[in-house]
């Protein structure tokens, strides 16, 4: 076994059933890309593969996600961010706070690459619309980051704005490409490889039949604590040569929320924070260095950035408790089974220093997990 989704494993997180892609983009018109940046073989330099800064090893990337096919500048959707721990160096929340609004792609990569990719956002929405700052608004662009320097030659900050632009260019519904890949290339998820995951449910028609998608970094936690479908698996199995103490309790995970509910931001804030279900029941602690954020968003509505009208009729969610309710599950299976789907897709590493991130023993963790009666 290898190189399966959790699901294809037989590791069923909770009783709503997933879309038909088990995947962010099974909400309509989410559109998903990656860069992936992987230079510096082993041995790097003669006698070792050992960090220079600005040169290597690289083991990063970025990866953005799309609410739709348009110009989300023009037409933006309702959003929420929920800052679970507050360890992280996030761009353009508080406007996402203050307005409810989401105006850019999302994007996520290393910290030290947040300025640049930031930078680049910034450069592709006034090519989008070259009136931005001039003769209308400024733009609000939204970054989420972990931290991948136990692989990853930090400092270089390597992506640049045609990785970004790269990655915007190859953004497509269908299919996620998991593990490491884009900004999960160079994390590390409860001392073993981590990376991108992503999965999705779909609510009982009784509740509207909506979609909500989850899509991870992964890049938290510590062996120890590793806990799946209720299975101490950090009991049983630990990495060969986990990264140190001080890495392996702290690490981040940015969780991008999507749905086609017609959820307004006070909503999606509610579901946003249910996300934290998902990590807690993994054996995530948010602990005092990690960066745990979520973003959230619908795509039920488009909000133009120059409206025609003052006041719209748009649809609204009357039955909250009913179908906040079934979100809130969503939120927790979702984004359980992305973070699952993160490690189960990651495969072994090495980059800086000689350091590695093992794959998770797939074989072994099905084992305890038949042995405990999961399976």
């Amino acid at each position: 076994m290898g190189n399966e989704r959790a699901r294809a494993l037989g590791w069923i997180v909770g009783g709503l059933p997933p879309g038909t892609l088990n995947a962010i983009t099974d909400v309509p018109g989410v559109q998903v890309g990656h860069t992936t940046l992987y230079r510096g073989g082993e041995p790097f330099t003669p006698g070792g593969s050992g960090l220079l800064p600005g040169l290597g090893p690289v083991r990063t990337g970025v990866t953005v996600i799309l609410a739709h096919d348009g110009n989300i500048f023009l037409e933006k959707v309702r959003a929420a961010v929920h800052t679970i721990n507050g360890f992280g160096k996030a761009v353009g929340f508080e406007q996402v706070r203050e307005l409810g609004v989401l105006e850019s792609p999302v994007a996520l990569t290393g910290t030290l690459n947040v300025g640049l990719v930031a930078d680049a956002l910034v450069q592709a929405a006034i090519q989008s619309k070259h009136s931005i700052g001039v003769f209308t608004s400024t733009v609000n662009v939204v970054v989420g980051e972990t931290h991948d320097g136990y692989l990853n030659d930090a400092q270089g900050r390597h992506v640049h704005a045609e990785h970004v632009f790269a990655a915007l260019e190859s953004a497509a519904q269908g299919l996620v490409a998991e593990g490491n890949v884009g900004a999960g290339t160079g994390t590390v998820c409860f001392g073993w490889k981590g990376g991108i995951g992503t999965a999705s449910r779909v609510l009982p028609a009784n509740l509207g039949g909506f979609t909500l998608g989850a899509l991870v970094q992964a890049n938290f936690g510590s062996w120890r604590e590793l806990t799946i479908l209720g299975v101490p698996i950090g009991q049983h199995l630990s990495p060969k040569n986990p990264p140190p103490h001080e890495l392996d309790t702290g690490g981040s995970i940015m969780v991008v929320l999507a749905t086609d509910a017609p959820l307004e931001s006070r909503q999606l804030e509610r579901v946003a924070r249910r996300a934290g279900v998902g990590i807690a029941r993994l054996g995530g602690y948010y602990r005092h260095a990690s960066g745990d954020f979520v973003i959230a968003f619908s795509t039920a509505t488009r909000i133009p950035h120059q409206p025609v009208e003052l006041i719209a009729a748009l649809p609204v969610v009357l039955g909250e408790q009913q179908v906040l309710d079934g979100m809130f599950i969503a939120a927790a299976e979702a984004v359980e089974e992305a973070a699952l789907n993160a490690l189960c897709m990651a495969q072994t590493m090495s980059g800086r220093d000689g350091h590695t991130a093992y794959a998770l023993p797939i074989e072994q963790v099905s084992e305890l997990l038949r042995h405990y009666g999961r399976l």
